[in-house]
């Protein structure tokens, strides 16, 4: 092996570790992931073969890709983050209205998984435990349904293209369709979650204590329309790719620019309704997970230009070999390590020309980055958000969740494979 692929390999597992082992050594992941990502690069550089004009050509094609997937999530966040501060989802939080310990979990499920499907996983948790702590006061009573929304939200964004960033990753670069991702993974992800939701259902009984009613809550002005146009805006990114053949950052940027539009002609006469407009939204967008994704998609991208991912990629066809078993493992990983990386590194590891759009190895990879993350509490957006916002710990989750989410996954895979 070059001594510079060893040593990019040794820095890209260093940094990794550290991204892992985040809240152990209170480093932040974006930091490593960024300083792992230049020194990569920088190896690769210093030990090229090629000539300058080659390397670069190379690193430029890498940078575009992974620039589209940055501007994508920039646009959708600001989008999600308009609608937030205009209470615009209190239109959706309106309709619960139980105290039935069972109803309200088949409710909170359903309506985080398809809320999933639209928004990505990470902010429809946020919002979804939100909404729980004002329907059930108390943390310990909390914690169940707090599990299925992370497993209910990584089910509900893997089978659709703005779902997940997994899935989303894949289809800009062209690995799946829009329509054949959603008829090929919408079954098996919904049943990925109906396996612990019956187990946990049949163990709930009784009443959550009677609480005031939410819909006391004042929406902000325009509160509907900014709601209806940015779920509007989400939902149209696909069909203006499909439409127009340009890339889905491009939809995004456009859905953005109408609602900024629309929030600075309702605002522009009331100077104190600046914190609604879109300046003033966007100082709250969290940059920190823009950085992250950014820097291990770059770090990623430095194994695949030194070979690494092939290498790899050669070694799970010689060890495993089958196809659906390599997309399991690579969503048993997906509970340990973080699913990004994970997707980045096998859409490297397999190229286009060998396993085309819509080939079935990219659905079950869609499949299995985005619904094995939630084995573990650390193994997803969703899951991480879930452990800081109610400081549930990784042994709790484990003990409680793992197993039936395990068998939810595979039950999962299972139903994919005998559909096709």
């Amino acid at each position: 092996m070059d001594l510079s692929i060893f040593f990019i390999i040794a820095i890209f597992i260093a940094g990794y570790a550290a991204i892992i082992f985040e809240h152990t050594i209170k480093i932040n992941k974006t930091a490593s992931a960024l300083i792992i990502a230049v020194i990569c690069w920088a190896i690769y550089f210093l030990g090229r073969r090629a000539p300058l004009a080659e390397d670069l050509s190379q690193f430029s094609i890498h940078v575009s890709d992974i620039s589209q997937i940055i501007f994508f999530l920039f646009g959708a966040m600001t989008l999600v983050e308009l609608i937030d501060s205009h209470k615009g989802f209190k239109i959706i939080t309106d309709i619960i209205e139980t105290t039935s310990k069972k109803k309200m979990l088949w409710v909170i499920t359903f309506l985080t998984f398809f809320l999933s499907s639209v928004l990505d996983n990470l902010t429809t948790t946020i919002l979804m435990i939100s909404l729980l702590r004002k329907l059930v006061p108390h943390k310990d009573e909390r914690m169940l349904i707090g599990c299925i929304v992370v497993i209910a939200a990584n089910a509900g964004g893997a089978w659709t293209p703005i779902g997940d960033v997994t899935t989303t990753m894949l289809w800009i670069n062209g690995q799946l369709s829009t329509t054949a991702v959603m008829r090929a993974l919408f079954i098996p992800s919904l049943v990925s979650v109906m396996v612990p939701l019956f187990y946990f259902s049949s163990r709930l009984k009784g009443t959550y204590p009677p609480i005031k009613s939410i819909k006391a809550e004042k929406r902000e002005p325009g509160s509907r329309l900014v709601f209806w146009v940015g779920i509007g805006g989400l939902i149209f990114v696909p069909i203006f790719k499909t439409w127009t053949g340009l890339p889905p950052f491009m939809g995004i940027l456009i859905s953005l620019g109408v609602l900024w539009l629309i929030t600075d002609l309702i605002h522009r006469k009331y100077p104190e309704r600046e914190k609604l407009r879109v300046p003033s939204i966007l100082s709250r967008i969290d940059t920190s997970s823009v950085l992250f994704f950014l820097g291990i998609l770059l770090a990623v991208s430095s194994l695949e230009a030194a070979g690494v991912l092939r290498y790899i990629a050669v070694w799970l066809g010689e060890t495993i070999g089958s196809l659906p078993l390599i997309a399991t493992a690579i969503g048993l990983f997906s509970a340990l390590i973080d699913n990004v990386p994970l997707v980045a590194a096998t859409m490297g590891m397999y190229p286009l020309s060998t396993f085309p759009i819509d080939a079935p190895l990219w659905h079950m990879i869609a499949y299995a980055a985005g619904t094995g993350g939630s084995i573990l509490i650390i193994g997803s957006a969703s899951g991480v958000a879930l452990m800081g916002l109610e400081k549930i710990d990784f042994v709790s989750y484990m003990k409680k969740v793992s197993l039936p989410t395990l068998a939810g996954f595979l039950a999962g895979m299972g139903v994919y494979l005998l559909l096709n």
